[in-house]
């Protein structure tokens, strides 16, 4: 199996952070590919930077998502997440859709772990727009961005553990999801600190798009990710173009 990992922000230290720990998750036999836009935020953390990653993550994908069994759209944001689903014949998962889908899974309110107030607010709308609003218990923010949790990955461990304690002991949250890329791989090293579950993205998409590829279910064919039809369309990425003038 060959899972493309696609990362919309264009810095390759994440993207290789975030393959070791897809690596590390991974069924023996499972190929990781991961990739790296070419344009748009070094770390997307602003609702302008959202709209240019949803057409960068897009692209990316439309490009080299060519022989992969499954794509992770591998951002906090789930950047340009539907409309990847509605392109591709094979599963797409988001990290922020598959950390919060796992964490509802084991049962009980969630709570998130953010770096910034400001992605605190994007983060409840999209559990909302999940259908798991109901379910999150609280969202903790370490007061950072999410390029100063990456610079310092073991300084940020201690106030990330803080943050979750605080979501199990004062909100009652029953697990932890520790939201972004720059979280990946960080469950390991605080696991042992935090009294309930601790869930990141990356490997949580990484068990859920192995399993939705052996489930081979078919690509929809009516409803709003169906294929478009051939569109037209100018200016935009020539294999983005090719997807969609093929569109069918």
């Amino acid at each position: 199996m060959r899972i493309l990992l696609a990362n919309p922000n264009t810095t390759e230290g994440i993207t290789a952070l975030m393959a070791a720990a897809a690596r590390a998750t991974a069924a023996p036999g499972t190929e990781i590919k991961p990739v790296t836009a070419g344009f748009g935020a070094a770390v997307i953390g602003s609702r302008m930077e959202m709209v240019v990653g949803d057409y960068a993550s897009l692209a990316l994908v439309a490009r080299e998502a060519e022989g992969c069994d499954a794509v992770i759209v591998a951002a906090a944001i789930d950047s340009g997440l539907r409309a990847i689903k509605q392109m591709l014949p094979v599963p797409v998962v988001g990290l922020t859709e598959s950390a919060i889908h796992a964490a509802n899974l084991t049962g009980g309110r969630f709570g998130l772990v953010v770096s910034s107030t400001r992605t605190g607010a994007v983060m409840r709308e999209m559990v909302e727009g999940y259908g798991l609003g109901s379910r999150l218990a609280g969202i903790r923010a370490l007061g950072s961005d999410a390029s100063a949790v990456y610079g310092d990955l073991e300084g940020s461990a201690r106030a990330i553990t803080t943050a979750a304690c605080q979501l199990a002991e004062e909100d009652l949250a029953e697990s932890v999801v520790l939201i972004g890329a720059v979280m990946a791989g960080m469950p390991a090293r605080i696991a042992d600190r935090v009294p309930v579950p601790v869930i990141e993205g990356v490997s949580a998409a990484v068990v859920l798009a192995e399993g939705l590829a052996r489930l081979g279910l078919r690509k929809p064919a009516l409803g709003s990710f169906a294929p478009p039809g051939k569109r037209s369309v100018t200016g935009v990425d020539p294999a983005l173009a090719a997807r969609l003038d093929g569109a069918g």
